[in-house]
């Protein structure tokens, strides 16, 4: 059982990012991303284990950890040679086999109220590299080494947001994730306009209500950790337990979606099956369900969004997870990801999530105790 702290994420994967030595050009002569024609397990291998309805059986515990980013960083091409992947997956290793060294018992207390660098913890604590678990290989998928999770655009980077999109990011009240400083003696305090005053303003995941990261999906993408998902499936439902907050996802089988008026968290997730792919198509996102799933770009999906996924059994130990999301009012065109599932040992424990339950009236009384000494 994991808690966590959302802010932290943010910085964890920009140290994985500096660790592997990433930047954000491109790199010319190396191969594009071939996209996969959806199909059923590659020749040689074990036959699809089927359910009693005959559709392939997808059930089972399955682990999106993964170095792969959401956007391509620059310096490394859309598909890693062996030799470039290695090399970087080993600085990975490297940083965490350092920050896995025990502590110093005598080492000095921080001073108070942080040292003033940017981010929750300030050097006063936080999560320490016993709690992470954000991967220590980049997906591979059809022989090809990804840098990164989209794969359409070409550049592998998330479209620009609509001028409407970035009007309403701009109007949030609260931003998810939170490292500007409104003072200088108090890094990480939020500067956005109200963001203190009632604790339905604070961020879903601050809340426990969904996990952050977009780990809930859809998309379901991979975050710092809790990167488990667990699959149940019956002739009518399916259900996707996310590790992380124990958000559940139930997908109707060939049914038609609710009125535009039933906005649900994580949306409204219609099933069907084409050949031996499950295809959900998810809408009526709640509009208060926004993300962020990269330290490098803010995510955002209107309340009118669809996005759709594929499942597909790759091999007996994995599933090709593929997502489409289509959303005018967000993004200048549609966008396309790939990630490999990969089956993990069960059970799934329970999440424990206290932040919401302990922590959210000292975040409120924290403000309080702030706008008396100004």
């Amino acid at each position: 059982m994991k808690q966590r702290h959302d802010r932290l994420f943010a910085a964890a994967v920009a140290a994985v990012a500096i660790a592997a030595g990433m930047s954000t050009v491109p790199v010319a002569g190396q191969s594009k991303i071939t996209p996969r024609t959806q199909k059923a397990m590659p020749t040689g291998t074990a036959p699809v284990t089927r359910t009693a309805d005959g559709h392939p059986d997808l059930q089972g515990v399955y682990d999106l950890a993964t170095l792969t980013t959401l956007e391509r960083p620059g310096g490394v091409p859309l598909v890693m040679t062996d030799e470039q992947a290695v090399k970087l997956e080993k600085g990975v290793l490297d940083r965490i086999e350092r920050a896995s060294l025990p502590s110093k018992g005598d080492r000095d207390a921080p001073p108070v109220g942080g040292d003033g660098s940017v981010g929750a913890a300030g050097n006063v604590g936080g999560y320490n590299n016993f709690w992470i678990d954000s991967g220590t290989q980049y997906n591979l998928i059809d022989g090809q080494k990804r840098s990164s999770i989209v794969i359409d655009p070409p550049d592998g980077r998330v479209p620009q947001l609509t001028q409407e999109a970035r009007r309403r990011a701009a109007a949030r009240v609260v931003q998810t994730t939170s490292d500007e400083s409104s003072r200088e003696d108090d890094p990480g305090l939020e500067r956005a306009p109200g963001a203190y005053d009632d604790p339905e303003r604070r961020p879903l995941g601050e809340r426990c209500l969904l996990g952050f990261g977009s780990t809930s999906g859809p998309p379901s993408l991979p975050v710092l950790y809790n990167n488990l998902h667990q699959i149940v499936q019956t002739p009518d439902y399916i259900m996707i337990l996310n590790e992380m907050d124990h958000d559940a996802r139930v997908i109707r089988m060939n049914a038609q979606h609710l009125p535009k008026t039933m906005r649900k968290w994580m949306g409204d997730s219609i099933g069907r099956w084409e050949g031996d792919t499950l295809v959900v198509e998810t809408t009526n996102l709640h509009p208060a369900q926004s993300f962020t799933a990269d330290v490098r770009h803010r995510l955002y999906l209107a309340p009118n969004a669809k996005v759709t996924e594929r499942f597909t059994r790759v091999a007996a130990d994995e599933i090709l997870y593929a997502f489409t999301v289509e959303d005018r009012a967000a993004y200048t065109q549609t966008w396309r990801g790939e990630i490999p599932m990969r089956a993990a040992k069960g059970p799934m424990y329970e999440y424990a999530c206290h932040e919401g339950n302990h922590s959210l009236g000292n975040i409120l009384r924290g403000a309080r105790y702030q706008e008396k000494r100004r």
